[in-house]
């Protein structure tokens, strides 16, 4: 639908874009809780345009990760991200989202890791940093919950282990320079600090 991300040029954008995405984001996910949780939902996409501001990303990058869950899980579309923040970040957005929520786990977990094993840098680093805030979040919770923290998911614990592995393994592929340099090691440590090594 949009200028493939791993080949679109990179733009300028105005500092304004960046607040203009955290209001746009804090709306469309207004009332949303972390899985299981009464932790809002809003706290991790901004957790994750941390994470990209603090490898130097590029700012539609940056951009792009705050708003990675809106065309996913809130009612807000490619076209009117395209229509405010451009069609790099309508891109990345797009890239990173998943087609069909319908579809089986199964089948929407294997789609990921398959887009992300031929992905640009940037789709691969707005995903990388969504993964790696969201098994953060998992050792945190499982910490304080023990094993039933997992009832709160679709799957059970061992299938989190393989597509969380699965995602690392899938991002690793290909050149790691730049920021993805210094996030993807951390994304590796954590998923083997939760469910151990391969």
């Amino acid at each position: 639908m949009f200028t493939d991300p791993q080949s679109a040029p990179g733009i300028v954008v105005p500092p304004e874009r960046m607040f203009e995405a955290i209001e746009f984001a804090t709306r469309a996910h207004a009332g949303q809780f972390r899985k299981g949780t009464r932790i809002p939902y809003i706290l991790h996409p901004l957790r994750v345009g941390t994470l990209l501001i603090e490898v130097d990303s590029d700012d539609p990058i940056v951009i792009a990760g705050i708003l990675h869950d809106t065309v996913e899980d809130t009612p807000a579309t490619l076209a009117e991200i395209a229509l405010r923040f451009g069609d790099e970040v309508a891109a990345l957005v797009e890239s990173v989202s998943e087609p069909d929520k319908r579809a089986p786990w199964e089948a929407r977990k294997r789609h990921t890791v398959e887009l992300l094993q031929g992905a640009g840098e940037g789709t691969r680093l707005v995903a990388c940093a969504d993964k790696l805030d969201n098994v953060r979040s998992m050792r945190r919770g499982e910490r304080r919950v023990g094993d039933h923290f997992w009832d709160r998911f679709h799957r059970p614990r061992d299938d989190q282990a393989w597509y969380y592995r699965e995602v690392t393994r899938a991002i690793g592929i290909g050149a790691i320079d730049g920021p993805l340099r210094e996030l993807w090691p951390r994304l590796d440590r954590e998923v083997a600090a939760l469910f151990g090594e391969r």
